[in-house]
C-alpha cells in the first residue's frame, strides 16, 4: 500500500471539499470544516499537554527534571483547576479568580515590553535627521516625519479640524489609508500565494496519480 499516494488523495479530496463552498454551502464543506477544526483542537490539546503542562508544571512539581520537587507549583495547579470550574455551573465563579490572575499578570509582564516596542521604539524610529542624508534620504525622512505628525493631528479631537489643522488631518487620513491599503494588499498576496500553492498541489501532485500529466 502506497501511503504517499493515499495522503495525496486525502489532501486533494479535502481541498476540493473546502473549495466546494465557492459554489454554495454544502455537507461536503461542513464535513471538511469540522474535521479541520476537530483535528486542530485535538492536536493543540496533545501539544499543550506534552510541551507545556508536563515540562512546566508536572516535571517541576514532581522533580522529574532535576530531582528537586517544587511544591510552589501547586498554586498554579489550583488556578488551572479553577479554569475547569466553568464546566460546573455551581462553582463556575471560581474561574473568575484564575482569569483575574491571568489578566493581571499578563498586563503587568507585558507593560514594559509593550512600552518599549510599541511606544518608545516607534517614537525613536520617527526621529530622523533632515540634513546630511542626501536628497533621497531627505525625501524619505521628510515623508516619515510629516506622515507621523499629520497622523497624530488627525487623532487630535480637542480642536476642530479646520484651517491648517484640517489640512494636516487630511494628509494624516491619507497616510493612514495608504498604510491600511498596503497592509490589506499584503494579506491578500499572502492568501493568493496559499491558493497558488494548493493549486500546484492539485495539478502537479494529485493529477499525476491518475496518469494525467500537465
Amino acid at each position: 500500500m502506497n501511503w504517499e499516494i493515499i495522503g495525496i488523495w486525502l489532501g486533494a479530496v479535502l481541498t476540493l471539499m473546502l473549495y466546494s463552498f465557492l459554489y454554495r454551502d454544502n455537507p461536503f464543506y461542513k464535513f471538511a470544516e469540522h474535521l479541520f477544526v476537530g483535528m486542530s483542537a485535538g492536536y493543540w490539546v496533545i501539544y499543550n499537554i506534552f510541551n507545556v503542562l508536563k515540562p512546566n508544571f508536572w516535571d517541576e512539581l514532581t522533580g522529574a527534571g532535576d530531582g528537586s520537587p517544587d511544591y510552589f507549583m501547586i498554586i498554579p495547579g489550583i488556578f488551572g483547576m479553577f479554569m475547569l470550574a466553568r464546566l460546573v455551573p455551581k462553582i463556575a465563579g471560581l474561574s473568575r479568580m484564575a482569569l483575574a490572575m491571568i489578566v493581571g499578570t499578563g498586563a503587568g509582564l507585558s507593560l514594559v515590553s509593550t512600552l518599549q516596542t510599541n511606544c518608545l521604539s516607534q517614537i525613536e524610529g520617527t526621529i530622523m535627521p533632515l540634513s546630511g542624508v542626501g536628497t533621497m534620504g531627505f525625501i524619505d525622512n521628510l515623508i516619515v516625519v510629516v506622515g507621523v505628525v499629520c497622523g497624530l493631528v488627525y487623532f487630535f479631537f480637542s480642536k476642530p479640524h479646520e484651517g491648517l489643522t484640517g489640512k494636516a488631518a487630511g494628509v494624516g487620513i491619507t497616510i493612514l489609508m495608504v498604510a491600511f491599503g498596503a497592509s490589506f494588499g499584503y494579506t491578500v498576496m499572502a492568501r493568493i500565494s496559499l491558493l497558488i500553492g494548493q493549486a500546484q498541489f492539485l495539478l502537479f501532485d494529485w493529477l499525476p496519480t491518475m496518469g494525467i500529466h500537465l
